[in-house]
């Protein structure tokens, strides 16, 4: 099991890839301990735990009380995953809302520098652990009419860069995979995925010729947590079919 015993804090797990990496965490032998803003009320937190079983899901949302909630139940933190979605809206520049280009800033940068300010001193402490941003393929490419979507994940990419940079001594990686095409309740819900013209004029843009699966997206995100993955730092993995 590549992840036996390792502590794996999950963000926004309701989101994006949060159901496939707690779900394979899991089998891995990890303790996953998850948030997500459905988590303040206690119904939807006792809905997660029954859905999967040995997590647990915590009320905090704020990244000082995410840390040290995660922390009175665990004890560390070996790897966070930063599950991070907004939604890709359609908008020309010059149409382009900057209350929407703000949210999507707050949710895909600001937030997750915030968390990631608050996990680091922990890691240091243990002298060792990962960082694994869920982000797009879209930085790679750009994409017309999507500026709003695709330089805000590009923040996050640029976070990696540095990150690793500055805390690769303290024995802390830091990567990303930077998906797309990947089937997931965000981007690639099924009423999308049961449009079969959708789906012909999607499919003929990757190469694989077809869309990934959440367990494939899962199992790039749990070997970047993994032991296997401690020479690499640094890297934003394309998980896109070829399409970057």
């Amino acid at each position: 099991m590549m992840l036996r015993d390792k502590i794996l804090l999950v963000t926004s797990v309701r989101k994006f890839a949060g159901a496939g990496v707690t779900r394979l965490a899991l089998a891995e032998g990890a303790r996953v301990v998850a948030h997500d803003a459905t988590f303040t009320a206690v119904a939807s937190r006792k809905a997660f735990e029954a859905e999967f079983a040995g997590a647990r899901a915590i009320a905090a949302q704020e990244p000082a009380k995410i840390v040290e909630q995660t922390m009175k139940l665990a004890s560390r933190i070996d790897a966070l995953v930063s599950n991070d979605a907004y939604p890709a809206l359609r908008a020309p520049i010059v149409e382009a809302r900057m209350e929407d280009y703000r949210a999507a800033l707050e949710t895909m940068a600001v937030r997750p520098f915030a968390l990631a300010q608050r996990v680091i001193p922990v890691m240091k402490r243990q002298k060792g652990g990962r960082i694994v941003f869920v982000s797009s393929a879209a930085p790679l490419r750009g994409i017309a009419n999507y500026a709003m979507y695709v330089s805000a994940r590009a923040a996050t990419l640029g976070l990696v860069q540095s990150f690793a940079k500055e805390l690769g001594r303290d024995g802390i990686t830091v990567n990303a995979v930077g998906s797309n095409y990947v089937e997931n309740p965000d981007y690639f819900p099924p009423s999308l995925l049961a449009n079969a013209e959708a789906m012909r004029k999607m499919t003929a843009q990757i190469p694989l010729g077809r869309l990934g699966k959440p367990e494939e997206l899962a199992a790039a995100i749990c070997f970047l947590c993994s032991d296997g993955a401690g020479f690499v730092t640094g890297h934003v993995l394309a998980h896109a079919g070829g399409w970057a």
